[in-house]
């Protein structure tokens, strides 16, 4: 088995700079690929929905796609997602009985990595069914993505980023997805030369990806680069800087992180008001209510 804590934790500043990059909706226009043909089959599937699919449709794009959870751990999205259908109106009249995950729950509040190998090593010491239907609903998920996603290029402008970053700056995917699945999307378009590391799920969460990294670097030479409030969290919990990715306008942040973005973390001027103005259009675009509650 790969040992990924131990690949993080050997990571080694070259650079006077630091940049971290999520992949999925950020890097790569594959958010909505994933989470409508991979992703939410498979959950209606896997935990019985199929007698309120509409209903599941619209929880799973909300908390993945659509609102300040988008980008979130697969795991905590599935117990976000049969809440949200627990606590729906239209699904308690059908009588329909949603699973609660007591067991998944209990395993994202321990100290463990919210990932297939340490739900694996739990469950070979500790056998439940109910964790068990959890991981075969994620590798299933994993075998979809290998056949859905493929050819899905790198938004337009990434690459331009990459090449001038890599002037001054060392660079690292900081993802919630599993890091095969990034190493494969990462190499097939011949850009994972351009990043040290590639850090996904097995290596802890985001704001652990980072921790591990930032005391190689002063302050303000830290830039997370994402498109999801997780992201914008975990830069804030280590002291980073955050530049957004909008869901809708991916080409055109990257084409503004080029024309200035860049050039203002490389000369001190990125904190502070010019970074506060881009996180707040950010989160303005993210509800935290749902539009059924809404109506």
């Amino acid at each position: 088995m790969t040992d990924y804590k131990a690949a993080l934790q050997g990571f080694e500043s070259t650079r006077e700079f630091f940049v971290g990059i999520d992949s999925d909706g950020c890097a790569f226009d594959s958010m909505e690929l994933k989470h409508k043909e991979c992703f939410c089959p498979n959950t209606i599937n896997y935990f019985e929905l199929q007698a309120v699919s509409k209903y599941a449709r619209e929880a799973w794009d909300f908390v993945n796609l659509y609102s300040r959870t988008r980008g979130c751990n697969r795991f905590l999205a599935l117990i976000y997602v049969l809440e949200y259908l627990r606590q729906r109106p239209e699904v308690q009249r059908r009588g329909v009985e949603i699973m609660k995950l007591a067991s998944l729950e209990a395993f994202s509040e321990s100290d463990k990595p919210l990932s297939n190998p340490a739900i694996e090593e739990f469950l070979s010491e500790n056998p439940d069914p109910e964790l068990e239907l959890c991981m075969k609903w994620s590798h299933h998920v994993n075998r979809d993505v290998k056949r859905f996603v493929n050819n899905v290029p790198p938004f337009p402008g990434l690459r331009d980023c990459l090449e001038k970053f890599s002037q001054s700056a060392d660079m690292m995917v900081v993802s919630a997805t599993p890091v095969e699945a990034l190493t494969k999307e990462w190499r097939e378009h011949d850009i994972d030369k351009y990043v040290s590391l590639i850090a996904g799920q097995e290596m802890g969460n985001k704001k652990e990806h980072l921790e591990a990294v930032v005391s190689n670097y002063a302050d303000g030479k830290v830039l997370m680069i994402g498109d999801a409030p997780g992201d914008q969290k975990a830069a804030k919990a280590n002291n980073a800087l955050f530049f957004p990715i909008l869901p809708g306008e991916e080409e055109a942040s990257w084409e503004r992180l080029l024309a200035e973005g860049i050039d203002r973390f490389f000369n001190g001027s990125f904190a502070g008001e010019y970074e506060k103005s881009l996180t707040e259009s950010f989160l303005a675009r993210l509800p935290s209510d749902p539009p059924w509650n809404q109506e």
